[in-house]
């Protein structure tokens, strides 16, 4: 009796933690597909369908060494908040917002 309740016991302590284990969730990983996908939608009539920027708008290279110098959280901050002319995209979520910034960075020079 004694030790089916400590099998019991240890059981339950492995389900436990098995349980914790699969509730924590790994950090996302930026999707530059998803991140295109996402620029071709948002970006690209202002940006230009390569990111190279539109001379009309004024709009910036992003390939260029002045953006790809910026760090993922102003290019993120950028995105959701917008920058002068450039509109504010609040209603993407985080990871969206993380594809992006992946896609721009796949252009660098």
């Amino acid at each position: 009796m004694e030790t089916t309740r400590k099998n019991l016991g240890t059981a339950t302590l492995v389900a436990a933690l098995l349980a914790g284990a699969c509730l924590v969730s790994t950090p996302a990983r930026a999707d530059v597909a998803a991140g295109e996908a996402m620029f071709k939608a948002k970006c690209a009539m202002c940006h230009g369908a390569d990111g190279k920027g539109k001379e009309a708008m004024k709009t910036r290279d992003l390939a260029s060494a002045d953006v790809q110098k910026m760090s993922d959280a102003d290019l993120s901050g950028m995105i959701t908040n917008g920058k002068g002319k450039m509109p504010a995209y609040k209603t993407l979520t985080p990871d969206q917002v993380k594809d992006l910034v992946a896609f721009i960075r796949s252009l660098k020079k």
